[in-house]
């Protein structure tokens, strides 16, 4: 049985994905702890959060990207993190790009959540981009980090139906409890040490058999197709 991770978390809001986290280790779903958490807001309530469950919180100030004082925030993150001896970064809605320092200092060892399926829907506010768009399924995406926004290859999606007279809102909230579900999950198979970076391709080792004539159809086809 391997060692239980040691996790940092970064987040810049409320920070409902770093509960889930906190959660499924506390529930021992996940072999680890999360150790740290960062913000770059110092009213975020993922403090609050973490501070709770006797996690260490610590807020960083980030300036503008691209700037000589954002370098040096970037520097400080990863001493932060590398004083802690931590062997996976989990971004749970940090709305800050991150630094070159931190990319180089955990190379394929920064995962990132995106409410939307990845190549599709970069950016913010996706889920009102995707009901404005008409598309019929959505969904979030966990994937390691690069120096690009929502960019590093893909580890797990879920895909969920985009209902007949849905906000962004109504979106947001189906596809949040996914997040909820397929993020302690992707830290569970890094934890196992099963998960293989080739290029842009993430291979899961000892994957669970799939079944391959599942899928989400939306809107469901009449009864005889």
């Amino acid at each position: 049985m391997p060692e239980p991770i040691r996790i940092a978390a970064m987040a810049s809001g409320g920070g409902t994905n770093l509960q889930a986290i906190i959660d499924a280790c506390e529930a021992g779903k996940i072999s680890g702890d999360v150790v740290v958490v960062i913000s770059d807001r110092q009213d975020a309530r993922v403090l609050e959060r973490a501070r709770k469950h006797n996690i260490e919180a610590i807020h960083v100030r980030v300036p503008r990207t691209g700037t000589p004082e954002w370098e040096d925030a970037d520097r400080q993150i990863t001493e932060i993190f590398t004083r802690r001896d931590i062997d996976l970064v989990v971004m749970a809605g940090y709305m800050r790009k991150i630094g070159p320092a931190l990319i180089s200092a955990f190379p394929d060892r920064i995962m990132n959540i995106h409410p939307g399926l990845l190549p599709a829907f970069p950016g913010v506010e996706v889920q009102w981009d995707a009901v404005e768009y008409g598309v019929k399924v959505a969904g979030p995406t966990i994937h390691f980090a690069d120096e690009h926004f929502d960019h590093g290859p893909i580890i797990i999606q879920a895909a969920v139906p985009v209902l007949p007279g849905d906000s962004g809102q109504d979106l947001a909230d189906r596809i949040l409890k996914q997040e909820h579900r397929i993020y302690p999950q992707a830290i569970q198979w890094f934890a196992e040490g099963r998960l293989r970076v080739e290029g842009r391709i993430v291979k899961l080792l000892d994957p669970p058999e799939a079944d391959d004539t599942q899928a989400i159809i939306n809107p469901p086809p009449d009864g005889d197709f």
